[in-house]
């Protein structure tokens, strides 16, 4: 008999379990706990065989009945439905390995010992955000550049415009390892070249070369905390980034030679680099060991001996001098590049002092003692130029 939804429902529960016909091989097995199972009996090769097609109700009788011809079809091209159900469950295994997802996770732990934990979280964070939501479950070789390309227009239409970038970058270098590894065929995002809004560059607001001595004035007479003032003048008489000060390691500091050893995880290049120490400098990082008795951070935070001063301390000790705005802790950065370079000071000395990895176009490989001896006599004359305009060492 041909069953209907009405007489599955009301279908005895017995001690055994039984079958119910519906035709064309096609039965429900009834359990004693009211458990029913869609099953298709066949023939093939001259074997019978059965082919689980589901549970009901999951699987509905209507759904059961288009299993039921589809494996008819395939036993008609001498397709066996148990084998091919078998290389679909296979094929679903090897595509969720080989998912987006996946792969990018894979990707991603193998940069840990490369990139800082902020950065290692940072990115993960925005793949979890942005990417896995969307193409997270698709096997990795069937992604095309369209489909790609609308989940980062969703990005870039909430006007994260630098986000959305960065994420096709991302998920260019996830692509480019999956093909070394195998697993993709192409990098789909050569494909997206100029696909994506950009945003006009801009540069850190920082000061003029005319502004300087006011600035060094005005920190001369900073009414705030003396540990952040000596950090600002220290900040500007090394050029370094603010991370890079802020995280200063006693340990680092090399008195006899004058040189500060900045190791590799604390460095955005994730390269060590070596700090020349003037008279100056050195006079300051004396003035600061007087300031504490931490004997691990140059800058401790005053309510955590084990954390360091926050990355926005310098900042708003710059905003309180009166200058929001017009000039940033990076400014002084791109200041003292500009003054050194019109002066003529080598140029590829000045990009290694300023810790430029080669993706900021440093024509010379890095390493990390290059241009050791030039780069002491061109911050020497750094500092004692920062003197000549009023910054009071002692």
């Amino acid at each position: 008999m041909n069953l209907t939804d009405k007489s599955i429902k009301n279908l005895e529960i017995k001690d055994k379990s039984y079958k119910i016909a519906d035709g064309g091989g096609l039965y429900l097995l009834v359990n004693p706990n009211n458990s029913k199972y869609w099953r298709l009996k066949y023939r093939i090769a001259n074997k019978e065989k059965t082919l689980s097609i589901g549970i009901y109700p999951q699987i509905s009788l209507k759904e059961a009945r288009i299993k039921r011809e589809i494996a008819k079809k395939d036993l008609k091209n001498n397709i066996d439905p148990s084998g091919k159900k078998k290389l679909e469950k296979l094929q679903q295994l090897i595509n969720l390995e080989n998912s987006f997802e996946s792969i990018a996770r894979d990707w991603h732990q193998k940069q840990q010992d490369n990139w800082t934990d902020r950065h290692f979280n940072y990115v993960l964070r925005r793949l979890e955000a942005d990417i896995f939501p969307f193409l997270g479950t698709r096997p990795i070789n069937d992604i095309e550049p369209p489909e790609l390309l609308a989940v980062l227009k969703k990005i870039e239409n909430r006007g994260a415009i630098d986000i959305a970038k960065r994420a096709m970058q991302t998920t260019g270098q996830i692509f480019r390892y999956a093909i070394a590894n195998g697993i993709a065929k192409r990098d789909i995002t050569a494909d997206l070249k100029g696909a994506l809004q950009t945003r006009k560059k801009t540069h850190f607001n920082r000061l003029d070369e005319k502004e300087l001595p006011e600035f060094l004035q005005k920190l001369e007479n900073y009414h705030g905390d003396e540990l952040t003032k000596l950090a600002l003048k220290l900040l500007i008489l090394t050029i370094l980034r603010t991370g890079e000060i802020i995280g200063a390691r006693w340990e680092e500091i090399d008195f006899d030679k004058k040189e500060w050893h900045i190791p590799i995880e604390r460095m955005k290049a994730r390269r060590k680099h070596i700090v020349p120490l003037t008279k100056q400098s050195i006079d300051i990082i004396k003035q600061i060991r007087k300031l504490h008795n931490n004997q691990i951070y140059l800058f401790p935070n005053v309510n955590n001996s084990n954390k360091t001063i926050s990355n926005n301390t310098l900042l708003y000790a710059i905003y309180r001098l009166g200058y929001h705005s017009r000039t940033t802790t990076h400014g002084f950065r791109g200041l003292t590049s500009t003054i050194l370079n019109e002066n003529e000071f080598n140029r590829d000395h000045i990009e290694l002092q300023l810790a430029h990895s080669e993706d900021d176009k440093v024509r010379a490989s890095y390493n990390h003692a290059k241009y050791l001896e030039q780069r002491h006599k061109m911050m020497r004359w750094w500092s004692d130029y920062l003197e000549n305009k009023g910054m009071e060492i002692e």
